[in-house]
C-alpha cells in the first residue's frame, strides 16, 4: 500500500476547480461525519452498490451506444468492488451495515433528467447525472482524507478519492461521445447551477454522504 501523500500535493491535492462544483461543502460537514464514522461508513456503503446498479442500469437500457458497455462494465466491477471495502471497513470496526436510507440528493438531481425528448437526450442527462455524483463524492472524499484522524481511513478515502475523479471525467466523456459537446456542456452548466441548489437547501445532513 502507497502510503498517503503530502495534503495538497502534486498528483491529487485535486484542486477543486477541476470538478466545476458551483458550491463547495460546509467544512463543517466533515466535523460532523467524524463523530460518527460507522454511520458515513454505511451510507457511504450504499452509495457504491447504488453507483454499481446505476452502471449496470445504463448498459442494460443503452447497450447500443459504442463505447458505452465497454466503458461502463469495468466501473462497475470497481464500484462493486468499493463496497465491499467499506463493508470490511464497517466489519472491522464493530459494525454492520444496516438499512439503506432515502437519498434526497440523486432523488433531487434526478428530477433535472429530461422528460420525453429523444433516448440520446436522456441518456445525456443521466450520464452527467453520475458525473455530478462522483464529482461530489471526490469532493468529500477529500475532505475526509485530510481531516479524519484515523490515518487508515485517511489512505483509505485518498485511494478512493483518485477514482471518483477518473469516474466523473469518464462520464462526462461518454456524454459528450452521444452528442455534440457544445450542446453538452451547456446542459452540464443546468445541472451544476441545479446541483448547487439542492446542496444549500439540503444543508448539513448527519451520517450522509451527499
Amino acid at each position: 500500500m502507497q502510503p498517503v501523500p503530502g495534503r495538497g500535493g502534486p498528483r491529487y491535492g485535486l484542486n477543486l476547480r477541476m470538478l466545476h462544483l458551483k458550491l463547495p461543502t460546509d467544512p463543517r460537514w466533515v466535523d460532523v461525519a467524524g463523530l460518527d464514522v460507522l454511520d458515513i461508513l454505511t451510507d457511504h456503503a450504499y452509495c457504491e452498490q447504488k453507483a454499481a446498479s446505476t452502471c449496470i442500469s445504463l448498459i442494460v437500457e443503452y447497450p447500443e451506444h459504442p463505447g458505452l458497455v465497454d466503458t461502463l462494465a469495468p466501473i462497475v466491477a470497481e464500484e462493486w468492488n468499493h463496497f465491499e471495502r467499506v463493508l470490511a471497513q464497517i466489519k472491522q470496526r464493530g459494525g454492520q451495515l444496516g438499512r439503506q436510507r432515502r437519498d434526497e440528493y440523486v432523488v433531487a438531481l434526478q428530477q433535472h433528467i429530461t422528460k420525453g425528448g429523444s433516448p440520446t437526450q436522456r441518456l445525456v442527462d443521466k450520464l452527467l447525472v453520475c458525473a455530478l455524483v462522483e464529482a461530489r463524492s471526490c469532493e468529500r472524499f477529500k475532505l475526509l482524507w485530510q481531516n479524519l484522524a484515523d490515518p487508515e481511513l485517511q489512505q483509505f478515502y485518498y485511494e478512493l478519492m483518485v477514482s471518483e475523479a477518473g469516474h466523473y471525467t469518464t462520464f462526462i466523456e461518454l456524454a459528450r461521445h452521444a452528442h455534440p459537446r457544445a450542446q453538452v456542456d451547456a446542459r452540464w452548466q443546468e445541472f451544476l447551477a441545479a446541483e448547487a441548489q439542492i446542496i444549500a437547501q439540503l444543508g448539513q445532513r448527519p451520517g450522509r454522504m451527499h
